[in-house]
C-alpha cells in the first residue's frame, strides 16, 4: 500500500526543548502541541510550565525522562549543552543544537526552527515585523543628542558584563555598551570584570542589572566602594531587566528586552535634554 505523505504534518512531532527560547518560539508559531518536554527554567509563556513536563536544567538533563518521552527531535543551545546532546545522540535521538550569539544569529535560528515545523511563512512574517520595529527603535536612538553609556551586568559577584546580543540590543536601543570588547566573548567567565573600579572608570550613565534569575539589588550596586560618583549612581539610573526577558537568545530579547532598554534610554535622554 502506498503511503500518502502529502497528509503528514511537516517536521518533528515530538520535540524536547532544552532551553527556553525554542519553547517560546514554538508557542508563538502555534506549534506547542509538538512540545513534549521543556527546561525547568521556562517562564515564557507562563502556561508552558503547567502544560509540559520539565526535563532539564541548563547544564544537565534527565536523559531517561527525555528518552521515555520518545522525542523525534531535541533542540539545545550552545557548547555548554554538548554533553547532554552527545548522550542523546548515542541513544539514537536527533538533536539540533543552535549556538546563536548575535541578533542576526537569533533571527537565523528562529527562521530555521520555523522551517523545521512547516511554519516558514509565518516565521518570516514575524521576523519581518520584529526587524521593522528594531529599525524604528534604532532610528529613534540615532536621533538622540547624546547617547548614554550603559553598563549591563549579568552577574554581581564577580561582575560579568553583557553578552553579544545584549550589547547589540543596547546599541539598537540608543545606548553605548561600556564594555564592547567583552561582549564578543561567548563565555561568561571571559566577560568577568576582575576589578569593579574598571566599571567606575568607564563612568556609566545607566546601569542595567539582569542577574541570571536572581533579583537585582540596585542599593547594593550603589553602595559599592568608590561608586558614589558614578553618573548612574548619582542620578539613580539603576534598573533591572529580568533575565527571562533579555538573556534568552530568542523572541523575548528581540521584543520585551529591547523595548525595556529603549524606554530606559529615552527616559534618561528626556531627563538630560
Amino acid at each position: 500500500m502506498a503511503h500518502d505523505f502529502s497528509r503528514a504534518p511537516a517536521g518533528p512531532q515530538r520535540i524536547v526543548c532544552l532551553t527556553e527560547e525554542t519553547t517560546e518560539w514554538l508557542y508563538l508559531l502555534g506549534q506547542e502541541a509538538r512540545i513534549v518536554g521543556i527546561s525547568g527554567y521556562t517562564v515564557r509563556p507562563r502556561r508552558a510550565r503547567e502544560e509540559k513536563p520539565k526535563v532539564s536544567a541548563f547544564l544537565n538533563a534527565k536523559i531517561d525522562k527525555i528518552l521515555a518521552l520518545e522525542p523525534d527531535c531535541v533542540f539545545g543551545f550552545s557548547d555548554l549543552q554538548a554533553d547532554i546532546a552527545s548522550a542523546l545522540i548515542r541513544a539514537g535521538v536527533q538533536v539540533t543544537v543552535f549556538n546563536q550569539r548575535s541578533v542576526a544569529q537569533i533571527f537565523d535560528m528562529l527562521q530555521q526552527v520555523a522551517a523545521m515545523v512547516g511554519q516558514a511563512e509565518q516565521g518570516l512574517a514575524w521576523i519581518a515585523r520584529t526587524q521593522a520595529r528594531l529599525r524604528e527603535i534604532a532610528e529613534a536612538g540615532r536621533a538622540l543628542p547624546r547617547r548614554p553609556r550603559v553598563y549591563f551586568e549579568e552577574w554581581d559577584e564577580p561582575c560579568i558584563s553583557g553578552i553579544r546580543w545584549v550589547s547589540e540590543l543596547v546599541g539598537i536601543a540608543g545606548g553605548d555598551d561600556c564594555f564592547p570588547e567583552l561582549a564578543a566573548m561567548p563565555l561568561g567567565k571571559d566577560r568577568i570584570i576582575g576589578e569593579p573600579l574598571r566599571i567606575v572608570e568607564r563612568a556609566p550613565d545607566i546601569v542595567v542589572g539582569s542577574w541570571c534569575g536572581k533579583k537585582f539589588r540596585p542599593e547594593r550596586v550603589a553602595a559599592r566602594p568608590g561608586w558614589q560618583n558614578v553618573p548612574a549612581v548619582r542620578d539613580q539610573q539603576l534598573f533591572e531587566i529580568k533575565s527571562a526577558d533579555i538573556l534568552q537568545p530568542g523572541p523575548a530579547a528581540l521584543t520585551d528586552g529591547v523595548e525595556q532598554l529603549h524606554r530606559i534610554v529615552m527616559d534618561w535622554s528626556a531627563r538630560h535634554a
